[in-house]
């Protein structure tokens, strides 16, 4: 593996410096920034991020987020801070769902009274679709 820049800083003015756990380790001359490998990270896919921040605002909680993506509650946690996801008030009104293919989806709808009293959304899910829809809390 080439290093090509520091992880740090992005300068390319590195040097070899040594060995630690039998990996070459490098010195960044512009920030003195020690390091062994390019920090490449885990690179979420945006599909996963965006998905995840609609299901937020549509009023799941995290860990039903995290159990319909397979991304840690905690990931999306972190992704609501980042782009500063306020979630509105649905007062008296709370979501439910179900994951359908696309045949039980279209069974779903050809029965009318699964379409009356509340707000509906469908939307895409890998190879599936989900059913939100938007229920008042029972007194």
């Amino acid at each position: 593996m080439q290093i090509l820049a520091c992880p740090k800083c992005g300068d390319n003015h590195i040097v070899k410096s040594g060995i630690v756990n039998e990996k070459q380790r490098y010195l960044c001359k512009k920030c003195r920034y020690y390091f062994t490998v390019n920090k490449i990270g885990k690179k979420i896919d945006n599909y996963y991020v965006t998905k995840a921040l609609q299901l937020y605002l549509e009023g799941l909680s995290y860990r039903e987020i995290e159990r319909i993506l397979g991304v840690s509650h905690v990931t999306v946690s972190n992704w609501v801070k980042e782009f500063k996801v306020k979630k509105p008030s649905h007062g008296d009104y709370h979501p439910t769902y179900k994951i359908y293919s696309h045949a039980e989806v279209v069974e779903h709808l050809k029965n009318k009274d699964n379409l009356k009293g509340a707000g509906m959304i469908i939307t895409e899910l890998g190879d599936k679709f989900m059913l939100i829809k938007w229920e008042r809390f029972k007194d």
